[in-house]
């Protein structure tokens, strides 16, 4: 599974983290940061091995 939290409380600096049962934990603190790290993410759900099956397929 993999998660990602986003905090942006109005009129604060937004803030989010993007976890995975791999291993994967990052962290983007300002906007642009945090829109990178969405696009990130998204791509990280498509490739990481333990959330497309390859550890069931080595096992």
């Amino acid at each position: 599974m993999a998660w990602l939290h986003i905090r942006a409380p109005q009129g604060a600096v937004p803030s989010a983290r993007s976890t995975c049962v791999c291993g994967r934990d990052r962290h983007a603190v300002g906007r642009d940061k945090v829109l990178a790290l969405i696009e990130d993410h998204t791509a990280h759900r498509g490739t990481c091995a333990l959330r497309n099956g390859e550890r069931k397929k080595a096992g």
